[in-house]
């Protein structure tokens, strides 16, 4: 039998970070991600790793830019409002293909809402989030085993890619205590990181910028790292199926809204409905491919998520109007029983006389 440790949601990412050799925390506080820096600002301490609450989310994703250049193993971590303050940093990482880790725990918004679980952040995450013409990978765990294996995930793509990497979770998935278990990292390859600030001693000289005036190099930059975009949607799409053998009515959804939407995929069938739940575990790549596979046997797709609709974008670019796709939704920090979503799925079976 495994051995197993009850963890918070917050720590099993803080702990993962640190066993995925995470070299330096830089973050502000906001709710509902506090106990991510005060688990780090703590452990940091006990193994001599540097920890820096910055005067403010501006400040720290750029500490979070000047250690991803110096080749640290670095990440930082906010909410809602805070992310968005830090979007241009973000931009800058992308333009210069640094890899660090970010941490979204999300809360209801726009604005500063309030500090219930959301999902209102998608389009942010996967659009970029910031100026310009680019993409991250972007995680969205549903579980606590989930948030300490993906956030070890993250730090290698990002190393391997060149690249920021998000993990989008939300305030019920933070505070959630689950038993996981604490497996070592698995020891991959990485590339050599010759790009890195570290002094010129020995070697040329070498720069580090986003600000490329000529327009014919700055185009050639874009299609460079589109070229890498191309990779990463081939290689990095990931996602859990449930129960979509012989399901009729597929559910989409991801993170805490997944599991709520599992919970009503049981319940349904037990009352003999022919039900699935698809789980997009990478939001960006979007795994596409699942869902044309799922499309050419099932009749109808349910899209659950607690916003007012922002992933269904994506599902319906996949499904390009081959199968008719709904949408459920819970905005602004409401978080519904299974029951519920239950009575959503029992409402379109008779609709639709699936």
């Amino acid at each position: 039998m495994e051995n197993k440790i009850l963890m918070k949601g917050t720590d099993a990412l803080g702990e993962a970070a640190i066993r995925a050799g995470c070299e330096c925390y830089f973050g502000y506080p906001i709710t509902p991600q506090n106990e991510v820096p005060e688990y780090m600002a703590r452990r940091m301490g006990e193994e001599n790793l540097v920890f820096l609450q910055g005067e403010s989310e501006i400040a720290s994703i750029n500490m979070l830019l000047g250690a991803a250049a110096s080749g640290k193993r670095a990440m930082t971590s906010s909410s809602s409002p805070g992310i968005s303050l830090k979007q241009e940093g973000l931009s800058f990482m992308a333009a210069m293909e640094l890899p660090a880790l970010i941490v979204n725990i999300v809360r209801g918004g726009p604005g500063l809402g309030n500090i219930a679980p959301s999902q209102g952040d998608y389009f942010q995450a996967t659009r970029g989030g910031g100026h310009g013409d680019y993409r991250i990978p972007v995680y969205a765990p549903a579980t606590i085993q989930e948030v300490y294996d993906l956030t070890m995930e993250a730090f290698d793509v990002a190393d391997i890619f060149r690249t920021p990497v998000m993990i989008l979770g939300d305030g019920m998935l933070g505070q959630m205590v689950e038993p996981i278990d604490m497996h070592p990292k698995k020891d991959l390859e990485m590339p050599a990181k010759d790009y890195i600030l570290d002094g010129a001693e020995g070697r040329p000289s070498r720069i580090m910028k986003s600000l490329i005036l000529d327009v014919r190099e700055m185009e050639e930059h874009n299609w460079k790292l589109k070229r890498k975009y191309d990779l990463m949607q081939q290689e990095l799409p990931k996602h859990e199926e449930f129960m979509t053998e012989d399901a009729k009515l597929v559910i989409i959804a991801f993170g805490t809204a997944a599991r709520i939407a599992k919970g009503a995929v049981k319940r349904a069938r037990s009352e003999g409905l022919q039900v699935g739940l698809l789980r997009p575990i990478t939001l960006w790549p979007f795994p596409v491919e699942a869902i044309e596979k799922l499309a050419n046997k099932t009749s109808l797709f349910l899209v659950f998520e607690m916003n007012t609709g922002q992933m269904i974008e994506d599902v319906r670019l996949a499904l390009n109007g081959r199968v008719e796709c709904e949408f459920y939704g819970r905005p602004g920090g409401v978080v519904p029983a299974p029951q519920e979503v239950q009575r959503i799925i029992e409402r379109y079976w008779l609709q639709k006389e699936l």
